[in-house]
């Protein structure tokens, strides 16, 4: 999908008069348990490099932070800010090629991928059932180096992504409501996802609780020099105060 026509299919997407009744205010944050899977590299190496079978990346525990402002003005979105890290390091016996450099024998690495998000989103419904659409800009900053002897090498890489935004749940009861949301683009054979399915439930005391499953997929074709398959998804659980 061309990024034109992202902001087009959103325009055409998303009523402007439909948001919340009341102000509302939430921030909160939690700990999100992730695996990480499938390959990177730069898109001139002869093969990719494997995270588990030659980085030894194993499941850690991740923490996010969001905040939320929904507001009853109907032409100006609602906004939702979110910040992920996750931080991945192994060592071992391996081999394989990054950047034109071999790196074999006792390998060492550390890896970094922090985004921003910022969410302008409308709820075109907020009742029983919830339907929100909108756009997610994203911040994406990568950071990795590698170590063996005689041996070393680090990269980065910075993009901003913007992608179609969607949250639909249902509330059974009053204070609970189950949920899923996607943020997604696909352009030029690249393709960036996000999906969490999670259970939030709000206290009479302005604190609530929220658990879920999130998966977030990187597929980059010769972005900025570099290839990549990666998913690192994971059970997740949280805290929030809402106003």
């Amino acid at each position: 999908m061309k990024i034109k026509q992202l902001f087009c299919l959103l325009a055409l997407a998303t009523p402007l008069t439909s948001n919340a009744d009341t102000l509302s205010i939430s921030a909160g944050g939690g700990v999100w348990n992730t695996s990480s899977s499938g390959t990177f590299g730069k898109t001139s190496d002869p093969a990719q490099v494997d995270v588990k079978d030659n980085l030894f990346w194993g499941d850690e525990s991740q923490g996010y932070l969001f905040a939320t402002l929904e507001h009853f003005v109907p032409i100006i979105p609602n906004v939702k800010l979110a910040y992920t890290k996750i931080d991945q390091s192994g060592s071992g016996s391996t081999n394989f090629v990054y950047d034109g450099d071999t790196y074999s024998g006792s390998v060492s690495n550390d890896f970094s991928l922090k985004t921003m998000d910022l969410i302008a989103y409308y709820e075109v419904l907020d009742n029983v059932v919830s339907l929100d659409i909108g756009l997610n800009i994203r911040k994406l900053d990568t950071d990795f180096s590698i170590t063996s002897t005689g041996n070393n090498t680090s990269d980065s890489l910075s993009e901003t992504v913007p992608m179609l935004y969607a949250l639909v749940g249902a509330s059974p009861i009053p204070d609970l409501i189950i949920s899923g949301e996607i943020s997604y683009i696909a352009f030029s054979g690249s393709s960036v996802s996000d999906i969490t399915a999670k259970v939030a439930y709000t206290t009479s005391f302005f604190v609530g609780f929220e658990a879920g499953y999130r998966s977030q997929k990187y597929e980059f074709d010769d972005v900025s020099g570099n290839d990549a398959n990666l998913t690192i998804d994971g059970l997740f659980a949280g805290a929030y105060v809402k106003f």
